[in-house]
């Protein structure tokens, strides 16, 4: 008996076979991460605005009055306090205590403004708009003088932020092969102390390759080479260990996780392109305990402040780093622990026994 050919699937059906609830879930995942992308970097950027930008006062008879009137600005743009001298200003904007300083000398014709462009020029800018105009309204005349001036091959001052930004994608991508290669999840305690060696071994390099390329060759930075290698691995492993961290305990999809949290939450919310007192609240809020905001932060001390004002930086790197490296060496322990006692329970439950 004839039976003619097999009757073709329809379109319905083709669909369903070929996307699976698994991989539609997996899409509107990423759906959503498009959105908060977008949500983040134009929430962050399309209106920055000064706000309680820390800043000095410096003047021999009035230099509290002075301070509490630019502090009582319409808006709050500055966090003004008296300073003792200029000598002092410069300190604390060296220390990176504050962004900038007004140094008024009574036979001077005109206050001086110190500003430092290698903290972030934005900032500088919006100090010497904020103050010229200020001090315009009382028919005083205000000449800037930047007393960390960035490099001329750094361009606003942004050569830190794209360094850690390359680091931090650098991280998580290895993570990311090491899953597509090897499995999301490490299967033993064995291979997640080999995957972390194996980024360990990582970081180095790439936190070396970065700091060469952005110093000797481009001359985009200056400062230590070696202190910026060394917290280029320190950003490469911290970000590749969360990302292993999130993988072990949710698969695939804790790559996503890495993405929102080191590049939709992280970077707008870094200090790069806008310092933090540019930033909204939310971003300003949450940029110093992130991996990007800390790395930036240090490498822009690294290379304009002799490396100062890093340690709280160093702390939230290493706490991001301690973190991952613990909880990918705990969660395939703690599965490999519940696997072998479900097991157990269904050996006993059959009524098995093993000699």
């Amino acid at each position: 008996m004839h039976t003619g050919a097999p009757a073709r699937p329809t379109f319905a059906a083709e669909v369903k076979d070929a996307v699976r609830p698994r991989s539609a879930l997996l899409v509107l995942g990423v759906l959503v991460l498009g959105v908060l992308f977008i949500a983040s970097y134009a929430g962050a950027f399309h209106a920055p605005k000064p706000r309680d930008i820390a800043f000095g006062v410096v003047a021999a008879q009035r230099g509290g009055p002075l301070a509490a009137r630019l502090d009582a600005l319409p808006g709050s743009p500055l966090d003004a306090r008296p300073v003792a001298s200029a000598e002092e200003a410069r300190r604390q904007i060296a220390d990176r205590e504050i962004y900038g300083a007004l140094v008024v000398d009574p036979r001077a014709p005109a206050g001086r403004l110190l500003v430092a462009s290698g903290g972030g020029a934005p900032v500088a800018e919006a100090l010497e708009e904020v103050v010229v105009r200020a001090e315009a309204r009382q028919g005083r005349q205000v000449r800037t003088v930047d007393v960390v001036p960035v490099r001329r091959g750094d361009a606003r001052g942004l050569s830190s932020f794209y360094l850690v930004v390359g680091w931090c994608v650098g991280g998580y991508l290895c993570a990311a092969i090491l899953a597509v290669g090897y499995g999301a999840r490490p299967a033993n305690l064995r291979r997640a102390v080999i995957r972390l060696l194996a980024l360990a071994v990582y970081s180095v390099l790439l936190g070396l390759l970065g700091a060469v390329v952005i110093g000797p060759v481009l001359g985009a930075l200056p400062g230590s080479v070696a202190g910026l290698w060394w917290l280029g691995a320190l950003v490469v492993f911290a970000t590749g260990a969360i990302t292993f961290a999130f993988q072990a305990a949710l698969g695939i999809v804790g790559i996503g996780l890495t993405v929102l949290v080191v590049v939709i939450a992280g970077n707008p919310s870094a200090g790069g392109a806008y310092p933090y007192p540019l930033l909204p609240p939310f971003w300003r809020g949450i940029g110093p305990a992130l991996i990007p905001g800390a790395g930036t932060w240090t490498a822009r001390s690294i290379a304009y402040f002799d490396a100062r004002a890093v340690t709280g930086p160093l702390l939230v790197l290493g706490a991001w780093a301690l973190g991952g490296t613990l909880l990918t060496l705990l969660l395939p322990v703690l599965r490999l622990g519940r696997r072998g006692s479900e097991e157990n329970d269904g050996t006993e439950e059959s009524g098995v026994r093993r000699t």
